[in-house]
């Protein structure tokens, strides 16, 4: 039978006593420690969680003894716009150090939008009207708006001005209004610059006076509005600033024109680079998804100023309920801008591939806290493989902000940019747009050596073009052969050697010796044609950087006319001196 073990139970009933005592005591001794040394252990975790959440730096600011940490640069190791510009801007070499209260990305963003210390000052309006009907407001503010000097006397500028002008191209929602573009144009204007903001459609208090509206990779309101600025101030130098999506814009846009564009040299602030990645990077983590609310709140402020066109346009139901973005560019971006998915509009809009292709000097300034536009998507490999970029990239600064000094009323980026662009104004490394004619381009040689040249027809079609046609139309087919690649193929040969060709043919049967003679000479023309196509062909895989294959191809179907013609006359020759042998 079961006899039970008495001494294990009352083992066991004792250390249940035991233990029961213990939590007693414990549970005595901490109803005995006052409830606010509780409230005092409370707060410093929440304190330490919000350290980490909001991304605080001032320990690590406190203890490098406010110095501020150094901001990192990337550029080709041969880059001419370094060496010679960015390596004189004292502040790129420097170190920036945040507002100490502001030592936050999070909280540096959310001043510069709630806050910001703007500069007082007023623009003055001037209206686009572009050839779609569309409206842009080029607000300015001139180096004479600021000095008090003759700011009550001259209301424009002189044609004639050599003042360096600056086209700044705002961000997301932002206009002329904006703290930030505030903070710039004062302090471009301030140092004897003038300043113009090109606000975008519907924004700036204009409304929209067509269907066309402005999304993150609409680069021809700054085209047709920076190609109008250098006709009307031609000697006068023109810089472009673009901030967050605006230099997205401004980015693309110096990639889509490439050596075309008027611009002497650039800069992009905080650019989103590839849309795509920024999409996801918004939607990961709780911060980033209220700056992805607010952010869309902004675009659904923007679509109620502008009710009826997108209530036309596009699913005005689908814009009231977006919770994101990306559902406002779901419901209003791709049906007005005719995209087939979000992600191929973020694709087409994205600035990132284009940045191999900028020709102009460009200043690139991101921050690596940035909480809108993530590091995750910076161009690292082709800002560093393109001679004319150079990427600063500071440890802190928050999106468009960086904050310094005690009181917060200068912004760092602001004088940063203003330091490139006096050092770049007084350098020999401005961009020139290239408008070289063709007799500019090609040595003085003779006629018989100034062949015809690959020329894009309209109807894709590819025709040698002599000499005569170089002076009128240089500008739409030689100036742009950096896009040859977007067309395709083959046309006729140029009509007007057509009847040379004829005549040569009849002088060659009516004479042997003038045969003989005609048969020479069009050989040594032919020649020379296939020299120089063969140096206009080197000049194209250069610029494109197509394969010699496809260019081979191309030289062999213009050039064949021409080798045919000869051929034709060397056996028409032979056949009419084959019975005289005899």
């Amino acid at each position: 039978m079961f006899s039970p073990n008495f001494s294990q139970l009352d083992r066991l009933v004792s250390w249940d006593e035991s233990t029961l005592n213990a939590y007693k005591q414990l549970f005595s001794a901490l109803s005995s420690i006052p409830i606010s040394h509780y409230a005092l252990v409370f707060m410093l975790v929440w304190v330490v969680f919000l350290y980490n959440f909001l991304e605080f730096h001032f320990f690590e600011d406190f203890f490098s003894g406010f110095r501020g940490a150094p901001v990192h640069l990337t550029f080709h190791p041969t880059s001419h716009i370094y060496h010679g510009v960015v390596s004189k801007c004292k502040i790129l070499h420097g170190r920036y150090l945040a507002t100490p209260w502001l030592s936050s990305p999070h909280f540096q963003t959310a001043f510069l939008n709630f806050f910001g210390n703007p500069p007082a000052f007023n623009y003055r309006r001037q209206l686009y009207h572009a050839s779609d009907g569309g409206t842009i407001a080029l607000d300015w503010l001139t180096s004479s708006d600021v000095s008090g000097g003759t700011a009550e006397t001259s209301n424009t500028i002189s044609k004639d001005d050599t003042t360096p002008l600056v086209v700044v191209i705002p961000g997301l929602t932002s206009d002329s209004s904006s703290s930030y573009i505030k903070h710039i144009a004062f302090g471009l204007a301030k140092h004897g610059w003038d300043v113009v903001v090109s606000n975008h459609r519907g924004l700036g208090g204009v409304s929209i006076t067509s269907d066309c509206f402005y999304n993150a990779g609409w680069t021809e309101d700054a085209r047709v509005i920076i190609d109008y600025l250098h006709r009307q101030y031609s000697k006068a130098p023109l810089f472009a600033i673009g901030t967050s999506i605006g230099a997205n814009i401004l980015v693309k846009y110096l990639g889509e024109d490439r050596e075309k564009v008027p611009i002497a040299g650039a800069v992009a602030i905080c650019s989103p680079w590839d849309l795509l990645i920024g999409d996801r990077f918004i939607c990961r983590r709780l911060l980033q998804k209220l700056y992805d609310r607010a952010l869309t709140i902004g675009l659904q402020g923007y679509a109620k100023m502008h009710e009826p066109h997108y209530s036309r346009l596009a699913n005005w139901e689908g814009i009231k309920k977006s919770r994101s973005i990306r559902d406002f560019d779901n419901f209003a971006t791709c049906l007005v801008g005719k995209f087939e998915t979000v992600d191929t509009y973020y694709r087409r809009a994205s600035s990132s591939p284009y940045v191999q292709n900028v020709s102009v000097p460009l200043l690139c300034i991101s921050a690596l806290d940035d909480p809108v536009c993530t590091r995750e998507a910076i161009p690292w490999d082709e800002c560093r493989a393109n001679k004319n970029i150079v990427l600063a990239t500071p440890q802190h600064g928050g999106h468009l902000a960086f904050f310094e000094g005690i009181t917060a009323s200068r912004l760092w980026w602001v004088r940063a940019t203003d330091e490139f662009l006096g050092v770049l104004n007084a350098s020999p490394h401005m961009h020139v747009k290239k408008t070289e004619t063709l007799e500019q381009q090609v040595p003085m040689e003779s006629s018989i050596d100034q062949g015809p040249f690959v020329n894009i027809a309209e109807d894709g079609m590819v025709a040698a073009v002599g000499n005569e046609h170089a002076e009128n139309k240089v500008d739409k087919h030689f100036a742009g052969l950096g896009n040859i690649h977007d067309k395709t193929a083959v046309s006729a040969l140029d009509q007007k050697q057509q009847p040379v060709e004829a005549k040569q043919e009849e002088v060659a049967g009516s004479s042997g010796e003038v045969s003989g003679e005609s048969s020479s000479l069009q050989r040594i023309k032919s020649f020379n044609v296939i020299a120089t196509t063969r140096r206009w062909l080197n000049h194209l895989s250069r610029q494109n950087g197509k394969s010699m294959w496809l260019l081979a191809y191309i030289a062999i179907i213009t050039s064949w006319p021409i080798l045919s013609s000869a051929l034709r006359n060397f056996y028409r020759k032979k056949l009419k001196n084959v019975p005289a042998a005899r």
